[in-house]
Formats: C-alpha cells, structure tokens, sequence
C-alpha cells in the first residue's frame, strides 16, 4: 500500500509540473499570433494544430491503454 501511494504522489507532482510546462509552452507559442511580430498562413496554423492533437492523441491512447492493463481479469 505505502508503494502504491508513493507512485501516486510522485505521479501528482510529475504530471503537475509537466502539464504546468506544456500550458506555458502554449501561451509562448500563442505569443506568435501577433502579426505585427510574426507573419504566418492558415496552412502554418492548420500544421501546428494538426501536430499536436495528434500528439495529444497519442498521449491520451498511452494513458487508457496502460489503466486496462492494470485492470485484472479472471482466469481459471
């Protein structure tokens, strides 16, 4: 049990840290919007969303997949 609550502890406080990175990642690219700095198409913005939803996608696959598997299933 305490091994257990020690991964989630140290799941918390890594995924907290991570997830705080990424948003900031967000907000600086988000500072490339400005046109009066930055000259950009809809081709550029569609490649850039496109790249990471399917990050996040990937992401959210690896996440599911690793909770079924923790999941016990009966067996004779």
């Amino acid at each position: 049990m305490k091994n257990s609550n020690q991964k989630r502890d140290r799941f918390k406080r890594v995924a907290s840290r991570r997830v705080d990175n990424i948003l900031n990642g967000i907000r600086s690219l988000s500072n490339c919007s400005n046109t009066n700095n930055y000259e950009y198409n809809e081709d550029d913005i569609n490649k850039m969303l496109k790249a990471m939803r399917d990050e996040i996608r990937i992401m959210e696959t690896n996440f599911k997949k690793n909770l079924s598997k923790n999941k016990e299933n009966f067996n004779f």
